[in-house]
Order: structure tokens, then sequence, then C-alpha cells
């Protein structure tokens, strides 16, 4: 029906829905310039423009690609190095705790090799102080046995090489009752 009124026409002699011949030629003409113009001109830049676009993307997808795997391999990297200093810091500890115990044993046996000499000189000591005192003792008894013999037999006894015999004769009596009474 559309076609109808529009082949019918109007007081004019145009209808205005069909256009005319020279319109459709000129038109047509215009056209096939406009695309020629765009075939030629705008359609390889924007070729060139969108391949350009495409190589920047790939191209940073690959840079990026490798810079990961760059970050990765330095990654394992440190890891690797991180796990050796563990490795190398358990080492020196162990070595430190070896040297310490090494030196806590020798200052130990120092300690202890101190200690015995301090003894040995304590005993030494009491050993000098006894036979000193032993001496002394030895001395005294036997001037007190001279003169309690003196005064039990009523005479003197002022002969010194036989009252000082007597007196060792007495001691060593003594120290031998002393000596089988400790066996």
């Amino acid at each position: 029906m559309l076609l109808y009124l529009a082949a019918e026409g109007g007081e004019t002699g145009h209808n205005p829905i069909v256009p005319l011949w020279q319109e459709l030629v000129l038109g047509s003409i215009a056209f096939a310039i406009l695309c020629f113009v765009l075939m030629k001109f705008v359609f390889p830049v924007m070729e060139k423009t969108f391949a350009a676009r495409v190589d920047a993307i790939e191209g940073g997808i690959k840079r990026a690609e490798a810079a990961q795997a760059e970050a990765n391999e330095l990654l394992e990297q440190y890891r690797a190095q991180l796990s050796e200093a563990r490795t190398e810091a358990a080492r020196i500890r162990d070595e430190a705790r070896a040297d310490a115990e090494g030196i806590r044993q020798d200052v130990l046996g120092k300690a202890r090799e101190e200690s015995d000499r301090i003894i040995a000189a304590g005993r030494d000591q009491l050993a000098a102080q006894r036979e000193s005192i032993v001496r002394d003792l030895r001395s005294e008894v036997g001037t007190l046995a001279v003169d309690l013999a003196s005064k039990i037999v009523g005479e003197s006894l002022a002969d010194e090489a036989r009252s000082r015999g007597t007196v060792d004769r007495f001691i060593t009596e003594l120290d031998a009752t002393a000596g089988n009474g400790r066996r």
C-alpha cells in the first residue's frame, strides 16, 4: 500500500519517498569516491595503528611475562640464599655452642686443677704444721719427762746427752705403742 501511494505521486508530481534518479546517481558517485578515499588513505593508516597497538599490547604482555619470569627466578635465588644463610647460621651457632662447651670444660678442668693444687698445698701445709707441732711437743714432753723423772728419782738428770737419749727412747716407745694401736 505504501508503494501504491508512492507511485501515485502528489500534486507536484514527485513522490517524496522515492528519490529522483539524478540524486541516486550523484549519491552513488559520492559514495564510491568516499569508499575509494577511505580504502586508499584511511583504512591503511587505521590498519597500521591497529597493528602497532596489537604489537604494543603483545610486546607488553611478552615483556610482562619476561619480567614475571625474571622476578620468579630472583625470588628462587633469594629463597636459596636465605636457606643457605639459615644453614650457615645454624652451623655457626652449633660451632659457637661447641666452642662454649670446650671453653666451659677447659675452665672447669683448670678450676679442678687449681682446687686440687690448693687442697694438696693445704694438706702439705697441714702436714708440715703437724710435724712442727709434733717436734715441739716431743721437745716439751721430753723436758717435762726429765723434770718429772728428776723429781721422782730425786736426783738431777743434768747430763743433756743422757737426758736427750732417755727422752728419745721414751717417745719412740710411745710411737711404737701408738702405731700398734692404730693398725
